[in-house]
């Protein structure tokens, strides 16, 4: 599990206010680094498309090639990214000790104005920059921004690489990501298939994005389903397709967008407990995969709703449920938002609590646990992983996504010569309670001939951490 596992995704239309990713904006650098020591923001979105490079003030805004309006998609809405953004972006990263994807715009573009963007970006950046990302959930171009009758998977990379081509002449080192599909995961094996077979521009990963379901409106977006064990079947299932396309271009996947429901979340299910079991389950299953990394989606609301045509459904579900202003302003706009914003504050929401608490997993190297085939016999819902690092500590970690019922296990670490030295616990008042927490044990279990006796509370995540016992050293004499 990389170090920079963790990441967050967030709007390029969020880049046209200078001051939100900046060394001025405190509140947004303590949370990032409160969720993460390092890790990855991309830049991507559906506004992604309808961005220009501004580079000076004078710029004309450039001609814009036609595009259909369509009930559900984003309406053309162009607007400018400019140096100041870049700048100010790359002071927000040092602060934080983040690094970054930048998405690049292939909907409405051109290569000789995607290399110009690139080359400034590649240039402050540095080593910031982790890569390019040339298109967003480009499987979904032919609902508007391409014929549906000749776009594909083939029609797609001939587009690429011509703006990834042009970005390498001008910036020789420039890395990329492909093909940042919405959920076609067919269309990873397709590329890689064809990769080999072109002069192509240096490779980093492999992108998909994920949502569990959508819209807000949808009455099958429940936390009950959401936990469902079926769930992460499915996912794991997406996890083998990617994976096994990627190990064709012998490269790794990241999960470069997605969350609980798509279109901005639901209230009572994104912004609740039970997205921070879910995400913890959800990264944890994809770096014992393999994956490179995880990108929950975020930001504010305007440029959210922006995306999704102007208005989030989740507010429209609150109307229609009779919430108060009041009521609505006590969630998080985008209700999925790891990270939200109200007024100056910035808050850790739960979902990002499930990130942080995987994120203790970083560095080490997953192995096989037999936690499902110990409780087929059993009603319970729950997951388990298990890392091995470099210093020779194991860790465990154990959810519960049982709504009800208390899990009572025994770990077995295999050795006797080892000690319980850390552990902590996620939890909350109620599985859809808005508030999450990660605290420490007050006490340290002890290992018994290498076993350990845990009890896992109802909706809750637990950490246990062992290191081997070293030798006992001889007096000196």
């Amino acid at each position: 599990m990389p170090e920079n596992f963790v990441g967050l995704s967030y709007e390029t239309r969020q880049l046209m206010n200078p001051a939100f990713f900046s060394s001025r904006n405190v509140g947004l650098i303590r949370a990032f680094k409160d969720l993460a020591p390092h890790g990855v923001l991309r830049f991507g979105g559906n506004t992604s498309e309808f961005a220009w490079w501004k580079p000076i003030a004078d710029t004309p805004e450039p001609a814009h090639p036609q595009t259909r309006e369509v009930a559900g998609e984003p309406r053309a809405q162009y607007y400018p990214v400019t140096p100041d953004a870049v700048r100010d972006l790359v002071e927000f990263l040092e602060e934080t000790g983040w690094s970054c994807i930048y998405g690049i715009n292939l909907g409405t573009n051109t290569p000789e104005r995607a290399a110009d963007e690139a080359t400034f970006v590649a240039k402050a950046l540095g080593s910031r920059l982790e890569y390019f990302q040339i298109g967003n959930e480009v499987d979904l171009f032919d609902r508007h921004l391409r014929d549906p009758q000749t776009w594909s998977a083939k029609a797609y990379l001939k587009e690429w690489l011509a703006i990834a081509r042009a970005i390498v002449a001008r910036v020789p080192g420039a890395r990329f990501g492909v093909p940042d599909v919405a959920g076609d995961i067919s269309w990873l094996g397709q590329i890689a298939s064809q990769w080999r077979e072109i002069e192509n521009p240096p490779l980093v990963t492999m992108t998909h994005h994920y949502y569990f379901g959508g819209p807000a409106t949808n009455p099958a977006v429940n936390i009950a389903n959401l936990l469902d064990p079926d769930t992460m079947k499915k996912v794991q299932g997406t996890a083998q397709t990617a994976t096994a396309a990627a190990a064709q271009i012998d490269t790794r996947v990241r999960m470069t967008e997605g969350n609980t429901c798509y279109r901005g979340g639901k209230p009572g299910v994104s912004d609740v407990f039970a997205a921070a079991l879910w995400s913890a389950d959800y990264a944890l299953l994809l770096a014992s995969n393999n994956y490179a990394g995880v990108n929950l989606h975020g930001g504010t609301g305007p440029s959210v709703a922006i995306s999704v045509g102007g208005v989030l459904p989740g507010d429209e579900l609150l109307k229609s449920q009779g919430a108060t202003p009041e009521q609505i302003a006590s969630h998080p706009h985008p209700f999925y938002t790891p990270i939200g914003t109200f007024g100056d504050e910035y808050v850790l929401e739960p979902v990002s609590y499930g990130l942080k608490f995987a994120n203790a997993l970083r560095g080490g190297v997953f192995f096989k646990t037999n936690l499902s085939a110990k409780l087929q016999s059993s009603d319970i819902n729950a997951t388990a992983y298990a890392a091995k690092f470099a210093d020779g500590k194991t860790a465990v970690i154990v959810l519960n996504k049982d709504a009800q019922h208390d899990l009572t296990l025994q770990v077995d670490f295999g050795t006797e010569t080892a000690s319980v030295v850390d552990g902590a616990v996620l939890h909350a008042p109620a599985i859809d309670s808005r508030q999450a927490a990660i605290d420490t044990l007050p006490s340290l279990p002890k290992l018994n001939n290498g076993k350990l006796l845990l009890t896992v509370p109802r909706a809750s995540g637990l950490r246990i951490e062992v290191a081997p016992t070293p030798p006992a050293t001889e007096p000196a004499t």
